[in-house]
């Protein structure tokens, strides 16, 4: 019985702008960084969350062939992969305080018909582009 998903990932084109992006300017722990057979494992996730980790994983053989690859780097460089949603408690405070950290948004938080707030970070900043 499969008990939970315990890793993502999310695709980057620099995987230290990435690093740099989740652990410095959104606060998240850098769970893992180290080389395995020529692939960097890099994973980071929200301190409150330790059962699941990020990969932060640059596009590359062994992972895909080559070809796939370049596609998904053309992909993540022209920002039509998402990153998925990030929960928060005050979404108006966090937002400022990731203002503060240097995070682009691509929306301030507005309210929605099912009353919660929400915004939408840019995906430039993660070392996607």
């Amino acid at each position: 019985m499969i008990k939970r998903l315990s890793h993502v990932s999310i695709f980057v084109l620099d995987p230290d702008r990435a690093k740099h992006f989740y652990a410095e300017q959104l606060g998240f722990e850098v769970r893992n960084d180290s080389v395995l057979d020529d692939f960097r494992w890099l994973t980071v996730g929200p301190k409150d969350q330790p059962d699941l980790a990020i990969l932060l994983a640059y596009p590359a053989p062994p992972m895909f062939s080559p070809e796939d690859a370049e596609t998904l780097r053309s992909l993540v460089a022209r920002g039509a992969m998402s990153g998925g949603v990030i929960e928060t408690d005050d979404c108006r405070a966090t937002y400022a305080e990731h203002v503060e950290r240097g995070v682009t948004f691509l929306q301030e938080p507005s309210d929605s018909r099912m009353g919660s707030r929400r915004s939408s970070a840019t995906t430039r900043a993660t070392g996607s582009a």
